[in-house]
């Protein structure tokens, strides 16, 4: 086996497995120092086009969604010969959160530069991503080896070297003896500074004697290191573990040391213990249990009273429902399953938290109402939409979106902490998002800067993807009607997070489209079938898309476009551009120094594909979000686009503000969840 040391940006090695030589390209990541990726290359390791589909659901649906707040995660997706093998693993020592974003970074990465490989492998600091053709499960793994030293002189290295040679075999031998197959360990030598802290970790898929060989092969590459007496620290990165020490303790709370290395005496000790405060558990727990009792007696009479003085709202709330199933009528109690996750908030702590709704906490106005930041008495900050008694929506709008987005969890959707129903107030908590919408950004010329090319393409891949849900992935299949740059928030990592589900529409297994009586949307982003007939499918969202993925590229408002010298919208304008070879026109000028010319041809060429006349010709958002990560997928040839909806609208005469309300003549078709 050869182990290459990475030190510059790009290193091409030979390495030898078995009975054949693969040439390995191994990058480091340009934003990254700790971000290490393996990609095989080759005619035998390109991959097909059903194999990198396959691929784009597992990350998508799969390794990210699916995997939730694991640690470790392994999924597979497809079938032979195109079957793709998946997993993730993270350090025991980070949070959920860190723990998935590492592997959303990751997965972005792999994208990035292994595109059209048959398997790839990302590490980073917090967690490594990977995936092959080949199933890898539960298997022992040593190559390719990635090992990064930490040069810097000790005190000492002889003795030094000593001390980490007994730090590292303690390691090796804790860390195959529980369910994480981790373990962190921390040198005692006296007389000796710094002290030598270590860290090892497994796939937990791995029995422990493949997990000690395979540490035992990350020791040996740093133990035989010419230079490790001059070493403060170092990293092996190996696909089935991790092995990493330093003289500063770089992790967390370890975890409990292997239960089979206690002695029997201790084990005695233990049980003795345990009976002692089983003993003391059950005297507390009767007394308890007693308290309790005599709490809720005393308190059974305020909690009735206050739980009837909500029951008539909730009820009349409650008779709105969506379609024929009163599985989704989430306030009468029948299936409380469905929406357990969801608070209601007192309208008191509404009250204290946005300071009785001060105009100086206001962050803005939609169809809804107006919606205000507000910081709980724990700090955590919160976005209030408080529904209007002017607004164009109402009792149904705030139950439908209440409804569909308390059943909806993606990392690319807006979270519902909960709702208020006191006095006259119909009020929506959110989870605060500290960068505004999209819209506050990309279309101001001074604040835009802050969107820079990296940053948009996360934020258009990120909307395709919590669209993606919407359509397929979710446990209902919903068609939003109203997505656009004001209704895509940004959170404090710049993620988008799609917002307003009041005039969201579900539809059932089997159904395709519906039409309905009630036009709803915004000028410039509604599809022509549904502004003309009423009728709605996901190819109304995937138009809406186009829509403002051209506005991203452009920082230009679709809606304001038509006020400019050109006279046209900004569809029609990207049109002509892209038929007189001029397409690189519609960047955005902030992105001249940042924009890379070939993913801005790409986007654009997408979002022409998702303006198409002919629902029938736009693609899904599966396809879209397979255009957008993949390279080696041939995008169709766009035609001439659909007539601009705004433009024909202000044309008639109707009213310039952003919401439309308009009515047809065709009927509304039942929907019911899928």
């Amino acid at each position: 086996m050869s182990i290459l040391v990475f030190s510059g940006p790009v290193s091409i090695f030979l390495l030898h497995l078995l009975s054949f030589v693969c040439i390995v390209m191994s990058q480091r990541s340009p934003y990254d120092p700790n971000t290490y990726s393996h990609c095989p290359t080759g005619s035998n390791n390109t991959a097909s086009t059903k194999f990198m589909n396959n691929l784009i659901r597992l990350f998508n649906r799969k390794l990210y969604d699916e995997g939730g707040k694991s640690i470790y995660y392994n999924t597979t997706d497809g079938e032979s010969p195109d079957k793709v093998y998946g997993n993730y693993n993270c350090r025991f020592d980070y949070s959920h959160e860190t723990c998935q974003n590492c592997v959303s970074d990751a997965i972005n990465r792999i994208v990035q530069l292994c595109n059209g490989t048959k398997e790839a492998i990302a590490w980073y600091t917090e967690c490594m991503v990977r995936y092959s053709d080949k199933n890898f499960f539960a298997t022992l793994e040593t190559v390719p080896t990635v090992y990064e030293p930490v040069i810097g002189n000790v005190t000492l290295p002889i003795e030094f070297a000593k001390i980490l040679n007994q730090t590292l075999t303690d390691i090796i031998s804790m860390a195959p003896s529980n369910s994480y197959k981790s373990a962190t360990l921390q040198s005692n030598i006296s007389n000796f500074e710094p002290r030598i802290y270590s860290f090892a970790q497994c796939t937990p898929d791995l029995s422990s004697e493949d997990c000690r060989a395979c540490l035992k092969t990350a020791s040996n590459q740093i133990t035989q290191d010419d230079n490790l007496q001059g070493n403060q620290g170092g990293r092996v990165f190996i696909p089935s573990c991790f092995l990493r020490y330093e003289l500063y303790k770089f992790y967390g709370d370890p975890i409990s040391p292997p239960q089979g290395s206690r002695t029997k005496k201790k084990t005695r000790a233990w049980i003795r213990i345990a009976i002692i405060t089983a003993s003391a558990v059950f005297v507390m727990v009767l007394f308890s249990t007693f308290v309790w009792c005599m709490w809720r007696r005393h308190n059974k009479r305020d909690k009735e009273e206050k739980t009837n003085s909500q029951e008539p709202r909730l009820l009349r709330l409650g008779e709105h429902k969506l379609g024929d199933d009163s599985s989704y009528n989430i306030f009468r109690g029948e299936k409380q399953t469905e929406s357990e996750d969801l608070s209601m908030f007192p309208l008191s702590l509404v009250l204290k938290a946005t300071q009785n709704f001060f105009d100086e906490n206001k962050l803005g106005e939609g169809g809804f109402g107006p919606v205000y930041k507000g910081i709980l008495v724990n700090g955590k900050e919160i976005a209030v939409k408080r529904l209007a008694k002017t607004s164009g929506q109402g009792l149904k709008e705030f139950k439908n979106e209440v409804t569909l987005i308390a059943k909806l969890q993606h990392k690319n959707l807006v979270r519902l902490l909960g709702c208020c129903l006191e006095g006259n107030e119909l009020l929506l908590i959110y989870e605060f998002m500290p960068n505004k919408s999209l819209d506050f950004l990309l279309f101001d010329t001074t604040r835009s800067v802050q969107l820079d090319w990296k940053t948009r393409i996360s934020i258009i891949n990120g909307i395709a993807r919590g669209l993606l849900y919407l359509h397929e992935d979710s446990r209902l299949r919903i068609i939003h009607r109203d997505l656009k740059a004001s209704n895509v928030l940004l959170d404090q990592d710049m993620n988008p997070k799609i917002s307003d589900f009041g005039m969201a529409r579900i539809f059932g297994g089997n159904q395709s489209e519906a039409n309905t009586n009630r036009v709803v949307g915004t000028y410039g982003y509604m599809a022509p079938e549904y502004a003309m007939e009423g009728l709605f499918s996901i190819k109304s969202d995937v138009f809406s898309f186009g829509v403002l993925l051209l506005e991203i590229l452009s920082g230009k408002k679709n809606g304001r476009f038509y006020l400019s010298e050109y006279g046209l919208g900004l569809v029609n304008y990207t049109w002509n551009r892209w038929c007189e070879g001029r397409t690189l026109e519609l960047m955005d000028p902030v992105l001249v120094q940042s924009c890379v010319p070939d993913e801005l041809m790409k986007c654009i060429h997408i979002g022409l594909l998702c303006v198409q006349e002919n629902p029938t010709n736009r693609p899904t958002m599966s396809s879209v979000v397979a255009m957008l990560v993949s390279d080696s997928i041939k995008l169709a040839q766009p035609t001439q686009p659909a007539f601009s909806v705004g433009r024909l609208m202000e044309k008639s005469g109707q009213s310039t503000s952003d919401k439309v309300y308009s009515n047809n003549e065709v009927t509304l078709s039942a929907v019911s969840p899928r």
